[in-house]
């Protein structure tokens, strides 16, 4: 599935889930680096793509990724690994070039044209250190805020948590989707594990 608008620099292509050949087939933005290298990014991207349960989505520019969002299985040593119906949003990024253009709103809403999400309990961790305040010319909250919009355009809420990374700074977020299609039994697993470190008198 494919989706094109029209910016002020031109077209742009979004589409997802993508195979692993198929990244491999494309060049990458070089300033797609807050997480690492590009070069290590774009093969970051091809071993999500390969997991049964990894799925990446791109926006591109004619044959360069210039943007991306992908899911997977949380972390093994986190908390929420334990739950059987959680998918984690691992990374969103629009390159530096494309900024300011609606891409990762864009981006989200058509990866959300996915029914498959709506099987399960989505997680985003939101942890201010990754965040581009440099470039975006945006303070920590402001940062916060744009980031709580565009998450909510496609129904995700922030959600407390004793997670202790994400006590680490009041900036922090654990943002939450719950699918339309995901089990009460579930829904109330994912509550109790919100919460693993409270202290009983």
């Amino acid at each position: 599935m494919a989706k094109e608008i029209l910016t002020n620099k031109g077209p742009v292509i979004f589409e997802g889930p993508v195979s692993s050949e198929y990244l491999d087939s494309l060049e990458i933005n070089r300033t797609l680096n807050n997480f690492r290298h590009p070069k290590r990014q774009k093969e970051a991207l091809g071993l999500v793509a390969n997991h049964p349960e990894g799925l990446v989505y791109i926006a591109r520019s004619g044959p360069e990724i210039i943007g991306y969002v992908l899911f997977h299985y949380p972390n093994k040593y986190s908390r929420w690994i334990r739950h059987p119906r959680v998918l984690e949003l691992g990374a969103i990024e629009i390159s530096r070039d494309w900024q300011q253009k609606g891409i990762a709103k864009e981006l989200l809403q058509e990866t959300f044209t996915n029914s498959v999400l709506d099987e399960y309990i989505l997680i985003s961790t939101e942890f201010y250190w990754h965040w581009d305040l440099r470039t975006s010319n945006l303070g920590v909250w402001e940062y916060q805020n744009m980031l709580k919009r565009i998450y909510g355009s496609v129904g995700f809420k922030r959600r407390h948590t004793d997670d202790p990374e994400i006590l680490e700074h009041s900036a922090n977020m654990l943002m939450v989707r719950i699918g339309k299609n995901v089990g009460k039994s579930h829904i109330e697993m994912f509550d109790e594990l919100t919460y693993q470190n409270s202290i009983l008198i």
